[in-house]
């Protein structure tokens, strides 16, 4: 295929696309990703995940700040005088100006059912609310967020107590099988872009880790959503004597008690409706353990009121 393809993208995410394109022939001009972030700890550097990829490949590619107004930028991509650019989960505004700069125009695959969860946390949101369903949208970028048409999705069922990590990976799977048919549509000019219908549109607000506090007065299936929609980062916790504790996983179960105590020796935790049985948990600052570890060098027991915690 004698044509020129970027391919813009950050998170893990995105590397079985980057991987299924690199693997399937398409020739990928230069790589677009994130700078390299010092480690929390200062100790090291931190490369995405698509850096590592292209390094191993021996793809070419850029890491710039930020892309608007930027000149050396607009200059490389409109001297390189690409055929397509694919963009997933890249993490930086594109502007106008750039968006111009490709004979077949920017596509973003995008983890939702557009117009549902248009934004920068669709998958972590999906659970979160609850829905069955999710999918994968192939659509064209304009200069709003996720408001372009769109040529393809895919649908794909949430399985039961399914969380963040897994479902990520499915839907990462999924569109590294799908790109690449869709590509070949564009290139020959059979692809067909239908606007979406922005009445319904929602939105997937980035997930700020206040959110992920449990609140013991809320229904077990929405304490369940947001354990699964926030695992593995940031994560759903509650506090006791000072000190955060993430549950990491945990299974909805069908007891009846005062919200916030815990009922037995499982650490079943009684909610508004129903309640939890917590499978797996992470003290702070400590490595994570399966419960029946943790039951027996912690002061949690059974009648603890974690509400008044």
């Amino acid at each position: 295929m004698n044509k020129k393809i970027v391919f813009m993208g950050t998170p893990l995410f995105a590397v079985p696309i980057l991987k299924a394109l690199y693997q399937n022939g398409y020739p990928i001009s230069v790589v677009f990703t994130q700078p390299e972030k010092k480690s929390q700890r200062g100790m090291g550097i931190n490369r995405t995940p698509i850096q590592s990829l292209s390094e191993t490949l021996n793809l070419e590619f850029r890491t710039p700040l930020f892309l608007k107004n930027n000149k050396e930028e607009y200059d490389y991509f409109k001297k390189l005088n690409a055929d397509l650019a694919i963009v997933v989960a890249y993490g930086n505004l594109i502007p106008k100006e750039i968006l111009g700069l490709t004979k077949k125009g920017f596509i973003n695959i995008h983890a939702s059912l557009l117009p549902q969860w248009r934004g920068a946390a669709p998958i972590s949101r999906s659970i979160m609310n609850l829905d069955k369903q999710t999918g994968i949208s192939i659509m064209k970028i304009t200069e709003k967020l996720d408001t372009g048409p769109i040529c393809n999705f895919y649908p794909l069922d949430i399985l039961e107590n399914e969380n963040m990590e897994s479902l990520s990976e499915r839907l990462s799977l999924l569109a590294a099988e799908k790109i690449l048919e869709n590509i070949d549509n564009i290139f020959e000019g059979k692809a067909v872009f239908k606007e979406q219908d922005h009445t319904k549109a929602t939105y997937a607000n980035k997930i700020d880790k206040s959110e992920g506090k449990i609140l013991w007065n809320d229904s077990a299936k929405n304490i369940i959503g947001k354990i699964n929609g926030l695992y593995p980062f940031p994560g759903a916790f509650f506090s006791f004597k000072g000190e955060r504790y993430k549950i990491l996983k945990a299974e909805l179960t069908n007891l009846i008690g005062e919200q916030g105590v815990i009922l037995n020796d499982n650490f079943e935790i009684a909610c508004a409706e129903n309640s939890i049985k917590v499978l797996e948990i992470q003290r702070e600052g400590k490595k994570a353990q399966k419960i029946r570890e943790f039951m027996l060098g912690t002061k949690m027991k059974k009648g603890t009121n974690l509400k008044d915690a």
